[in-house]
């Protein structure tokens, strides 16, 4: 008696049961998932589509007028390729432009942060009237900065300015902030400061009062008093938010353009007669539409971009040390405290 034998891809073969095709889904369900799966990226869309119009390709359009002769009335000259990049990191205007930058922001960032600091400590206490003074804080931020602007140009007057009247009237000489150097940097840095303060105030103040209130009454009970809790306890909570301030402020501080524009409008060269205070961003609108030159322009913008990206990166750099500097402090303060707890309580 003879058997046959089946090979064993075909007895496997034979018993897989063949496979139903899937039931097509209705179309109420596909248009479920679809949504599922698409509407994200639906919704995030206009801003990125927006954010591309406004934002990528002047950017890049800017880059490709760098690269050209480029006048405003005739247009595209020629490529020069980065001769206009040369051409103004060998000028000296630029140069001056960037020095008047970078004082100006110094002498206004930093006493608006510390200034701000304490305005948002003092609105963040239990005191009447909480609701009118925040408000109140914020009311030169409402303002217009053209108003501001002509206001402080005022006030600030060689001749009949109020504060040289005010210096005259104690017996001092009159300070020239519309023809030196540096008074002008001062009156310059203290529109910026009066109009900004208040409104890094409010956001500083809006993290201290997401601290939770049971660890200062707990180092109240420990002893600490209000100038402790504030330094280790306040300004390490809210380092967050210092980073967020302190980088917004750095790039508004190199973009400054209004304030300088309208601080003496009747001088013929934007930003003083001798350029004292004359920033980048004024410097740069002079080269576009009083030079005609949206190369060099375009070029000073380009430079101007990657300046604000390297100050962001190196505030990056400084704020992550700090936290990574205290991060190992507290650490070390916390084995020392375990430590000296332990040894209390094996002996």
């Amino acid at each position: 008696m003879t058997t046959t034998l089946t090979p064993p891809e075909e007895k496997s073969s034979e018993a897989v049961p063949p496979q139903r095709a899937k039931p097509k889904l209705p179309f109420k369900y596909r248009l479920s998932r679809w949504d599922v799966k698409a509407s994200p990226y639906v919704y995030i869309a206009p801003f990125f589509i927006l954010f591309g119009l406004v934002g990528l390709f002047p950017l890049g359009y800017t880059f490709v007028v760098s690269l050209n002769k480029w006048n405003l009335l005739t247009g595209p000259g020629g490529f020069v390729g980065l001769s206009n990049y040369v051409a103004e990191l060998n000028d000296p205007f630029f140069w001056n432009s960037l020095f008047n930058t970078v004082s100006i922001f110094l002498l206004s960032a930093v006493p608006q942060l510390i200034i701000a600091v304490v305005i948002a400590a003092v609105l963040d206490q239990n005191i009447r009237g909480k609701t009118f003074w925040r408000m109140s804080v914020l009311i030169p931020y409402v303002v217009t900065p053209v108003a501001v602007t002509l206001i402080f140009s005022s006030a600030f007057d060689e001749k009949y300015g109020a504060i040289n009247n005010l210096l005259q009237f104690f017996h001092l000489n009159p300070i020239m902030w519309k023809t030196e150097t540096f008074p002008s940097h001062i009156a310059i840095a203290t529109m910026v400061n009066w109009r900004w303060t208040g409104y890094n105030a409010l956001i500083l103040l809006a993290a201290m009062q997401a601290v939770p209130r049971d660890i200062y009454e707990s180092a109240a009970l420990d002893g600490a008093g209000a100038i402790r809790r504030f330094f280790s306890m306040t300004l390490p909570s809210i380092r967050p938010t210092m980073i967020f301030v302190i980088i917004t402020a750095t790039v508004g501080g190199l973009q400054i353009f209004t304030e300088p524009k309208l601080f003496n409008p009747t001088t013929a060269t934007p930003g003083g007669p001798q350029r004292q205070y004359q920033t980048t961003v004024l410097y740069l609108w002079d080269l576009a539409f009083n030079r005609q030159n949206f190369g060099k322009a375009s070029a000073v913008a380009w430079l101007l971009f990657l300046i604000i990206v390297l100050f962001g990166l190196l505030n990056f750099l400084i704020s992550r040390r700090i936290a990574s500097t205290e991060a190992r402090s507290s650490k070390r303060k916390t084995a020392k405290r375990l430590a000296a707890y332990n040894q209390n309580k094996i002996s």
